[in-house]
């Protein structure tokens, strides 16, 4: 299983990239197909991990200060989770993230997502808001070296 890493350049490319993004993310708590993205997209980077042709794997960061990236939309399909996708995804972000400038970079993290950033060396900074009022998040930061 060789996990391609990249980022979205085809119509198709960003179609497969953003409903990834709905069906992990917003589907399964009854938000609209376009929740999905936000107001940053245009300056933001996005990254995609696929094997073969299926888009398994999605982030995306953008910049809230010439030194603080902020890392939203990460998702891993369902039956590829657990399998390092998300590691890979989320390095190459910081990296890319890194080489433009980036000291550090924040996220608010889903309550079942922690112990994923917390492995990859994100500090707990406390309570973020709570996501459709139900999914409770997490504040947190990585300083880059």
């Amino acid at each position: 299983m060789e996990v391609n890493i990249r980022q979205p350049k085809t119509v198709e490319d960003f179609e497969n990239y953003y409903d990834l993004r709905w069906r992990i993310l917003r589907k399964p708590w009854n938000q609209p197909k376009g929740s999905q993205r936000d107001e940053h997209e245009g300056r933001a980077i996005h990254i995609m991990a696929c094997i073969d042709e299926e888009t398994v794997g999605v982030g995306r960061v953008h910049f809230n200060s010439p030194e603080e990236a902020q890392l939203r939309y990460m998702a891993v399909e369902t039956s590829h989770q657990g399998k390092g996708i998300g590691s890979l995804v989320l390095r190459e972000l910081e990296n890319r993230a890194r080489k433009q400038g980036a000291k550090y970079m924040v996220l608010n993290g889903r309550e079942n997502a922690v112990r994923f950033y917390t492995k990859n060396g994100y500090k707990l900074l406390g309570d973020a808001p709570t996501l459709f009022g139900c999914i409770k998040q997490s504040k947190l930061r990585k300083d880059f070296e």
